[in-house]
Formats: structure tokens, C-alpha cells, sequence
């Protein structure tokens, strides 16, 4: 998500407290890959949900097709209160079920077959969570229209999808496709991912929305948007060839919308220049009107910045730069590459997804307005830097790190950036990681030694004072005589990130300083103009 005032220090907080809590049973069987998850891997999701707007029920059946990796005989479903599983069906039998907070545990009568593929269906119902401040605090958002009518949306992000439909809650595990069905009443329009396939209008004077999703796709990624949406339709000539474009909004807002997503093209000109195809061409790309401020729904974004420029019209970095765009249509679409495409296998390494997502708002912002516009926006976002807990959680439980992982992952980023000296080699670098981890998921470890084997430098030190310790490493220098002498203070061992600093009148050079004192000579007309490139995200300290 999914810069940091309002839509980060919501978050902040959240990740904060994610970090200091004390772990239970239940974050275990949330965030782990237990022994009831192991044996099997799903491949394909129907879900079948129908939406009662007038007493805020769920309820439907979900068929989840595995691969059997080993035998077993008993299966974790997730499902979060207050939703309850029905019954579970297997071969035209009903299996036994019990639970254990929101897991639930199905014990399987027919014998698993390593390598067969086998079915089995979840039916389910009741009112499901209601978000108290999506999408921050998430589950389904019961909202009215302008006009008094239903506007309903769901959004799960950390919360987990299981808060409305059952399934394997893990971000290890995704289905190689999904088809998504949502019936509600007949006078509103269902938006999710996908595709839409159909639309079947039952007798009791409901509809049936039918989607299909042609690609791999994380768990909290599947939405529901029901209102009364109409659709703007029209395309863009890319990397994949022709990307069909979708702009659903309220009725009353087409010709707001209209003039306002007209970024959107530029947008994903940009983003494939710099990250690569679209990762999606097959599902299209959609935005969809939210009654909420923004999610990276994979295929179907889900915006709710009201048509202005900004976050919420504010600019997250104070360069006025951040007033250009809109915040959450340039934020969240940059997440079909980063969190959609590459999805990281426990949400402890969310920063995978937030990191470069909060930086494809710097590479946006070059795109339209060039580098030093991008370098004072990426600078600015500093200030929202809170150096509170680490950005990598404790993995196994379900938990997110510091909310820092968007302006400081960001800015980490930028960090290597200008070590590299090369543009267009950190350009290859950003869209070999989307080739090589196209629609998978990762740990934080391969991405670092992607990172590092394409930098052909070990980063490895500059990836743990960033996202395992809590402050930035300082740069001390002093002068002797024309010698600038110069380490490294920081939390890692033997931490070598080379810098950027100005010792002659050409202009900023690499050096490499250690933890122990290194020297090289300056050749400044009045040392007074030494200085440290303002690109880096360090503390500076001249000591005598």
C-alpha cells in the first residue's frame, strides 16, 4: 500500500505496535506454514460470495483446487470471526470440522495422493468484520453514496483475506489463477479482479458478477467493490502490446474521472520503463472508485483520493513536487509490479512491496518533471522517518514492521542508486528483479542477493543497517591538513557503504570509508565547501 503523514502514521502505528506486541498461538497459526498448510498447494480459487447490503451478511462457498505435496489427512482452512465455516465437502462427502480461534481444521477422508490434484468446498457465512478505518483497520467497509445508496468494499491487507472468505491465509501460497463470484442485489455493479466474464440475473432479483483472474494473485489482493459503478473503457500500447483499461466510478463522477485518470497512461509509460511489461496484461489494468482512501488490488486498484493532486491534497514530502500527481493513483498502481507481481512469502518482508512502491513515486516524478525534481521529492519524504522499530518484523507470526519501510526503504533504495553511478544499470537492475521474480513469491534474502550480484557489490551490510536496525549509520570526517579523513558509526559490523562527497572543484566522487578511519585528499579552493551528496540517507558529523 498499502510517503508518510496520514496514510503512513495510520499504518505506523499499526506496524509499531505489531512489533512490540507479544505473540500468541493464533499469530502462529496465521503466520506460519504449519504442518496442516505444508502438505498442500493451492491452485485455483471459485469463489462463490453473495452480498446482503441490508443486514451486512456474507455468505457463499469457496472450491479450492491443491496439488497434494505429501500425504496427510488433515487441512488448515482460515476464516476469522464472526464468519463461520458451514460444512466442508470432498468427494460428495461432508468432512469433519473444528477450530482453533480462526483456524480451522478439516479432517480428510478420502487418502491424499502425492502429485494428485484434489477439490474441496468451504461453505460459509455471517457478518464479517466491519473496518473501523480502512484501510488502516481493515475487513468491509459499509458506506452510502452521495446519493444514499450502497457502496460497499472490502480491504484486508495484513488483516488477512480470510476476515471474509475462506482460504489458505499465508502470502507464500497463491492460486495459479481464480474465478470470483459476487451476487448482490440487482441495482448495483460488482467490481473485482480479473475480468468480467458474465453477468447472470437470478429470479429473486439478484445479480451475479462473474470475474476471472488469468494470473497468480495474493490473497489480500481479491475485492469486492459494489456500487453503482459505470465504466469508462480504453487502452494503452505497451511492452505487452494492447493493455485494456478500465476506469470504474460512480455515476455521478464519469466526467471527473474522466479528466482526472488521464495520468494514467503516462503513468504506466513510465513504469514499464523503469520496472518493466505490465505484469498483468491478461486481467487488464482497472481503477475503481473506493469508499476509502486506496488499495493495490491487484487489477483493479482500488482510489479513493477524490480526484486531487497529492495525498488526500496534501504533498508528503513538503517539495511542492508531491502536488503534481495523485499520491494514491501513482502509489498504489506502482504495487502491480511490487507487491502484486513479487509478493514476499511472509509479511515480515512487506518492505519488498513498500520499499520500491514508495520509490516508483521518485521515478514518476522524473519521468514528468526529471531527476532534481525526483531527488527533492525522494529528499523531502525524510522528515516522515520515524526510526522507531525495524523495518523487518519477526517472521512466523504475521507481523509488519516499522511504517519506515516506505520513506526509508525508499530512500535505502536511493542510497544504492547512487552508489552505482549508472542510471540505466539500476534501470536493468529493477527490471531484472520483476523478470526474474515475475508473479512469485520471495523472502528478503533473494531480493538482497539479486540486489547485490546485479550491483556487483555485497550489500548485505547496507540492507541490515537499513531494515534491521533502527538508525541510520553516521559519516564522520575531519581534516588534516589536505587529507579529509573519514568512517562509518553504525550499528553493523564493519558497515562499508561507499558515499558520495565533493574533494575537488569537479564535483562529488566515491569514497569508501570502514569503520576504522580512512583518508584521501582534497583539493577544495576553501575547504569550508566540502560537502556530503545530499542523495544519501546518513547522518553527517565533523569531528575533531
Amino acid at each position: 500500500m498499502r510517503g508518510i503523514p496520514m496514510l503512513c502514521m495510520a499504518l505506523l502505528a499499526t506496524f509499531t505496535a505489531g512489533a512490540q506486541q507479544h505473540f500468541t498461538k493464533a499469530d502462529t497459526l496465521r503466520g506460519t506454514i504449519t504442518p496442516e498448510r505444508a502438505w498442500w498447494d493451492v491452485t485455483t480459487y471459485d469463489l462463490h460470495v453473495q452480498v446482503d447490503p441490508k443486514d451486512s451478511t456474507f455468505s457463499g462457498f469457496n472450491t479450492i483446487t491443491y496439488k497434494v505435496l505429501k500425504t496427510d489427512s488433515t487441512m488448515q482452512i482460515d476464516l476469522q470471526a464472526p464468519m463461520v465455516i458451514d460444512s466442508v465437502v470432498q468427494d460428495k462427502k461432508t468432512l469433519s470440522v473444528t477450530h482453533d480461534g480462526n483456524a480451522w481444521f478439516v479432517k480428510m477422508q478420502a487418502r491424499q495422493v502425492k502429485d494428485k490434484s484434489k477439490k474441496i468446498t468451504v461453505f460459509y457465512s455471517g457478518k464479517p468484520r466491519r473496518a473501523k478505518n480502512a484501510p488502516w483497520d481493515g475487513g468491509v467497509v459499509w458506506a452510502k453514496d452521495e446519493k444514499g445508496r450502497p457502496w460497499i468494499a472490502t480491504a484486508c491487507q495484513g488483516l488477512g483475506a480470510s476476515i471474509w472468505w475462506p482460504n489458505k491465509d499465508h502470502q507464500s501460497d497463491e492460486p495459479e489463477d481464480m474465478h470470483i463470484s459476487v451476487t448482490v442485489p440487482n441495482d448495483l455493479v460488482d467490481v473485482s479482479n480479473g475480468r468480467l466474464k458474465k453477468k447472470i440475473e437470478n429470479p429473486d432479483g439478484t445479480i451475479t458478477w462473474c470475474w476471472y483472474v488469468d494470473n497468480p494473485i495474493n490473497n489480500y489482493d481479491v475485492a469486492l467493490n459494489i456500487g453503482n459503478y459505470i465504466e469508462m473503457k480504453d487502452t494503452f500500447s505497451g511492452e505487452g502490446g494492447k493493455l485494456d483499461l478500465g476506469f470504474w466510478v460512480l455515476d455521478y463522477n464519469e466526467d471527473k474521472a474522466r479528466e482526472h485518470f488521464k495520468v494514467v497512461k503516462p503513468m504506466l509509460k513510465c513504469f514499464e520503463y523503469w520496472f518493466g511489461k505490465y505484469p498483468f496484461y491478461k486481467d487488464s489494468y482497472k481503477l475503481v472508485e473506493a469508499p476509502y482512501l486506496g488499495m493495490e488490488h491487484q487489477s483493479a486498484v482500488a482510489y479513493g483520493n477524490k480526484f486531487q493532486m497529492g495525498y488526500s491534497g496534501r504533498d508528503l514530502s513538503g517539495s511542492g513536487w508531491g502536488l503534481k500527481w495523485d499520491f494514491l493513483i501513482i502509489h498504489e498502481s506502482g504495487h502491480e509490479w511490487f507487491g502484486n507481481s513479487i509478493t514476499s512469502k511472509d509479511l515480515a518482508d512487506m518492505w519488498i512491496h513498500e520499499s520500491f512502491t514508495n520509490y516508483s513515486e521518485t521515478l514518476f516524478t522524473e519521468c514528468q518533471y526529471g531527476l532534481k525534481a525526483a531527488n527533492a521529492y525522494v529528499q523531502g519524504i525524510r522528515k516522515n522517518i520515524k526510526n522507531d522499530v525495524p523495518i523487518i518484523a519477526p517472521y512466523g507470526v504475521n507481523a509488519e514492521g516499522s511504517g519506515d519501510m516506505y520513506p526509508k526503504g525508499a530512500n535505502m533504495l536511493h542510497n544504492i542508486r547512487q552508489i552505482m553511478e549508472n542510471d540505466e544499470a539500476f534501470r536493468q537492475m529493477l527490471r531484472g528483479l520483476n523478470k526474474t521474480f515475475y508473479h512469485q513469491t520471495v523472502t528478503a534474502k533473494e531480493i538482497e542477493q539479486y540486489m547485490s550480484h546485479a550491483v556487483g557489490m555485497d550489500l548485505s551490510k547496507i540492507f541490515d543497517q537499513y531494515l534491521r536496525h533502527t538508525t541510520i549509520p553516521t559519516l564522520e570526517y575531519r581534516f588534516n591538513g589536505q587529507q579529509l579523513q573519514y568512517r562509518w558509526v553504525s550499528d553493523v559490523k564493519d558497515f562499508n557503504m561507499p558515499v558520495k562527497v565533493k574533494l575537488s572543484e569537479n564535483g562529488f566522487k566515491l569514497i569508501y570509508p570502514g569503520t576504522l578511519w580512512h583518508s584521501s585528499n582534497i583539493t577544495l579552493d576553501n575547504i569550508k565547501n566540502f560537502e556530503v551528496d545530499k542523495n544519501y540517507y546518513i547522518n553527517v558529523k565533523q569531528v575533531k
